[in-house]
C-alpha cells in the first residue's frame, strides 16, 4: 500500500534558517573517501547520489578542524584549498534538491603521531591502546588553539556553501573527551565536576554560534550514555543536552557509545574482525594477527535490533524543548514512523544509505524496510579504505563473502 506523501515523514521542517523538505537526514558515518584528506570523486558521487535518492539533507563526515583532529588518512581535513572542491560538492547535492551539512570535529586522543603529525593531544596524558600512542593532555594555549579552529572551520564550510554543521561531541572524540570521566582526569578548571567537565564545550559551543552567525543551522551530536564503566550515564547526559540548548544548539543528535572502547555500542551488531584485518596494510601485521585473534574481546558485539537507541532517546525528549534527530538502527517505514510519533522531528540513517541510496524515496512505501542486512563490513573497510557495502564492494574476497553471509545467517 502507497503512503500519502502528506504524512509527517514527508512534511518539511525548518530549523534555525534552514528548511528541510522532509525529516531525512543521511547521518555523519564516516566515509572514507577523502585520500589526502581532501574531498575526492567518491566522496562527490556518493553524497550526490543521496541527495539525489530523496533525502532532505545529508552530512559530509567526519571533517577534522585541525591537523591535530585527524585520526584516519582518509579524512576530510577542512583548510583553505579544500574549499573550492567543497563548494562543488555543495552545489552537487543542492542541484539535486537536498540540503548539505557537515560533520566538523576532533578526534582527540584517537590518532597516531604518523596521521596527525604530532604526539596525540586529548582532555589527560596517558596511553591509548586505539592507535597505540601516549597522549599528551592539552595545556590552555592548545585548548584556546583547537576552540579557534572549529570557528574558522565554520567560517570556511560556511563560505563552502553548506547549509548545517553538525559539531561531533559524542564517541568518545576530544569534546567528549573532556566532557566524560572516563578519559578526564585533570585538576585544573576543565577537569572534577561536570561544570568544569563542560568548559570545553562551552567554548567550543561559543565560537561555534559567533561564526556561525545564524546562517547556518546548528546540530550538535551528543551521548546519551558512554556505553563503558566509569563513563557518562543519562543523569549527566541530559545536563549536557540542556546545556548544549542553553548556549544556541538548534538541534541535538542523540547517540551513543565510545568508538576507541566500545565500538559496537555505537554501532550494534558483530564487531567485523575479518574485514578490518583484511583491509589493514601489511606493515602493520602484528595488529592484523591482533585483530583477528582479539576482536570480539576488544570489540565486543551487542545484538541489532531496530531502534536500538530509542527508549534512552525518549528521556532526553521529555527533558528538552528543542528540536531532537534520532539515529540508530531506523531501518524501515513502520520504525521511523514510530520515532516521530515518540516527538522526535527528525531521524538520521547510515547504514541503510550505504545498501541503498536512493532507501527515502523508496520509504514512500509503507513496508519498505532496509535490505542492509547488519554485517558491518562497510565498518571494517572504512577503517583502511572507504565505506562500502559487501554487495557491491569490487574487491571483496570469496572468505571476506562468506564470512558476510555466515553472518547474515547468525543474525537471523
Amino acid at each position: 500500500m502507497k503512503a500519502s506523501n502528506n504524512n509527517r515523514l514527508f512534511t518539511p521542517f525548518k530549523i534555525g534558517p534552514i528548511t528541510l523538505k522532509n525529516r531525512t537526514i543521511r547521518s555523519a558515518a564516516f566515509e572514507g573517501m577523502a585520500p589526502g584528506n581532501a574531498p575526492s570523486q567518491e566522496l562527490f558521487d556518493y553524497h550526490t547520489d543521496v541527495a539525489k535518492g530523496g533525502v532532505a539533507m545529508t552530512t559530509v563526515a567526519y571533517a577534522a578542524v585541525h591537523q591535530s583532529g585527524l585520526s584516519f588518512e582518509r579524512q576530510l581535513w577542512v583548510r583553505e584549498e579544500i574549499v573550492p572542491d567543497l563548494k562543488r560538492l555543495t552545489d552537487a547535492i543542492h542541484k539535486e534538491g537536498a540540503l548539505a551539512s557537515i560533520q566538523l570535529g576532533h578526534c582527540g586522543n584517537m590518532s597516531h603521531r604518523k596521521i596527525c603529525g604530532c604526539m596525540p593531544k586529548g582532555a589527560s596524558s596517558g596511553f591509548n591502546l586505539y592507535s597505540p600512542t601516549f597522549v599528551h593532555g592539552m595545556n590552555r594555549n592548545e585548548i584556546d588553539e583547537i576552540v579557534k579552529a572549529f570557528g574558522e572551520a565554520v567560517k570556511m564550510v560556511k563560505r563552502a556553501g553548506f547549509d548545517a554543521i553538525e559539531i561531533h561531541a559524542g564517541h568518545g572524540y576530544l569534546i567528549s573527551q573532556f566532557l566524560s570521566p572516563y578519559t578526564n582526569h585533570r585538576k585544573d578548571e576543565f577537569g572534577g565536576s561536570l561544570e568544569n567537565r563542560m568548559r570545553f564545550m562551552e567554548m567550543v559551543m561559543r565560537e561555534v554560534v559567533t561564526s556561525a552567525n545564524g546562517e547556518l543551522a546548528i546540530f550538535v551530536k551528543t551521548n546519551m550514555r558512554d556505553g563503558v564503566k566509569g563513563g557518562i550515564e543519562i543523569d549527566e547526559a541530559i545536563k549536557i543536552a540542556q546545556r548544549l540548548e542553553e548556549l544556541g544548539a538548534d538541534a541535538l543528535v542523540l547517540s551513543g557509545g565510545f568508538v576507541s572502547k566500545a565500538p559496537m555500542y555505537v554501532m550494534c551488531g558483530n564487531f567485523p574482525k575479518k574485514a578490518v584485518a583484511h583491509y589493514m596494510p601489511l606493515k602493520q601485521w602484528w595488529l592484523k594477527i591482533g585483530v583477528r585473534l582479539c576482536g570480539d574481546l576488544l570489540a565486543p558485539p551487542i545484538k541489532y535490533k531496530e531502534n536500538y537507541f530509542l527508549d534512552d532517546a525518549k528521556k532526553f525528549r521529555a527533558a528538552l524543548k528543542l528540536p531532537l534527530v534520532y539515529v540508530g538502527g531506523a531501518t524501515s517505514r513502520k520504525g521511523i514512523d514510530e520515532i516521530l510519533d515518540a516527538g522526535f522531528e527528525m531521524v538520521q540513517m547510515g547504514r541503510a544509505l550505504i545498501r541503498e541510496r536512493d532507501f527515502v524515496n523508496k520509504l514512500k512505501e509503507e513496508s519498505c524496510c532496509s535490505k542492509c542486512d547488519h554485517v558491518n563490513f562497510c565498518i571494517g573497510r572504512m577503517y583502511t579504505l572507504s565505506m562500502q557495502c559487501h554487495t557491491s564492494c569490487q574487491d571483496i574476497t570469496p572468505a571476506l563473502e562468506r564470512d558476510c553471509q555466515r553472518q547474515i545467517k547468525k543474525n537471523k
